[in-house]
């Protein structure tokens, strides 16, 4: 990882602390005490929340899954028509989850980086965040809880990029009813993490991820844009993967994480050999959640259940943003490109520990010099904002296919119809 000199960065000096924030991230309190607090709603409010929760979330699957239905004949008139429609449908889906979080778990976002996205994170009049990352990348991140690719979701989102996510999920997902069905629609990469029968697999989408388009929503350079997602650890932070991780570890004769699980190199290394030539950058996320303390795990605390029935959320979803040029990775050595992701692993469990200890990730604050007349770069120091949408109206675009779908068939519904009552006076 290359270092900027001391002087090129500056740390954002930490805010007045609000009550909460007066103590360790990680600061014990009772024994059966959960971080965000007592349950907020009853039964029967539960009961009613996770009602309209599934009425809102499987109407709007369904109606996207319409949507998707509507677009694939496109497939076989014009691909690229066929992937824009696609595109637009996961816009869809990103607004879906996005209102669905600010509507049924609100909660505080905190976003830091370090100098190398200094000028890339920034926050609107209005508050919220607005991110200027390119159109494609390879994104990597620590994977805490189940629910970590709704928050990456939103930050696509806010860069416009809700269209472009792709995906790497075990293949089992895609078996889903509805779910799987459009996940596949989206051109999700599913895996079985069986290398001999994934990697032919792999490298077929891949290269379909690489291939040059002209349709509505292609990307400046004829490519899709496109945010590769991957968890490296390969699942979710756990009683059996942190045990998983300590057994290979030992087996390797190397000190484990306190906060992260060691990295799986191959299949990150696989996807940065096949993208070098069309993508410049990987991004990197350290996501950490408010209150979970030491020794246990987010996924335990923050269910489906208490986090959107309950009115259980984290207090706070905390990411640090870094970004490193795949010229600059030792990809043609897989010895050499495991020690690099290894260190960098290393490096996210100290950013980890960090923000146990303060209850913030750093953030970088310092200024580049304006180059060839352009405006100097600012680093964002810390952003604090929520996930919502531009526009609460937005959401009504998930109905815009289908209801014009309706009136297409109803209006040549009538045409027949009036075409039949013709025939038959005559």
């Amino acid at each position: 990882m290359r270092h900027p000199p001391a002087s090129a960065t500056t740390i954002a000096p930490a805010p007045p602390k609000r009550d909460h924030e007066k103590k360790p991230a990680d600061a014990p309190g009772p024994a059966d005490a959960h971080p965000s607090g007592n349950e907020k709603h009853g039964t029967w409010t539960q009961a009613l929340r996770m009602l309209l929760f599934f009425v809102y979330f499987n109407g709007g699957c369904i109606a996207i899954a319409v949507s998707q239905v509507i677009g694939a004949p496109l497939y076989f008139y014009s691909r690229d028509h066929f992937y824009a429609w696609m595109a637009m449908t996961k816009q869809q889906f990103g607004v879906l989850v996005t209102t669905m979080t600010h509507w049924w778990a609100p909660v505080k976002m905190r976003v830091s980086g370090d100098e190398s996205v200094r000028g890339q994170l920034r926050q609107t009049e209005d508050g919220r965040l607005e991110t200027d990352f390119p159109e494609r990348l390879v994104l990597i991140a620590n994977h805490q809880i189940y629910t970590d690719w709704v928050y990456l979701w939103w930050v696509a989102y806010t860069n416009k990029m809700h269209g472009h996510l792709y995906i790497i999920l075990k293949e089992s997902i895609k078996y889903i009813p509805v779910l799987g069905t459009g996940m596949m629609f989206y051109g999700f990469i599913f895996l079985s993490r069986k290398w001999a029968k994934d990697k032919e697999r792999f490298q077929y989408r891949l290269r379909k991820l690489s291939s040059a388009h002209q349709g509505p929503m292609s990307g400046s350079s004829y490519l899709d844009p496109m945010w590769l997602l991957i968890f490296p650890e390969g699942t979710n932070l756990s009683d059996n993967g942190r045990a998983n991780s300590k057994k290979w570890a030992d087996k390797n004769a190397i000190p484990d994480l306190k906060h992260a699980m060691l990295p799986r190199s191959t299949g990150l290394l696989f996807c940065l050999q096949e993208l070098e030539k069309t993508v410049d950058y990987m991004y990197d996320c350290t996501v950490a959640y408010e209150g979970v303390p030491r020794g246990q795990y987010g996924q335990d605390l923050f269910t489906l259940r208490s986090t959107y029935f309950e009115g259980r959320p984290p207090k706070s979803v905390n990411m640090h943003w870094r970004r490193f040029r795949i010229a600059d990775i030792p990809t043609a050595s897989e010895a050499a490109f495991s020690a690099w992701l290894l260190a960098r692993w290393r490096e996210k469990d100290d950013l980890i520990e960090h923000y146990l200890e303060h209850g913030r990730f750093p953030a970088d604050a310092g200024t580049s010099p304006a180059v060839n007349g352009g405006t100097p770069l600012k680093g964002a120091g810390w952003i604090e904002t929520e996930v919502r949408s531009k526009n609460p109206l937005e959401v009504f675009q998930i109905l815009v296919p289908v209801a014009a779908f309706a009136l297409v068939v109803n209006a040549l519904l009538k045409l027949c119809n009036l075409v039949l009552k013709v025939l038959h006076v005559r």
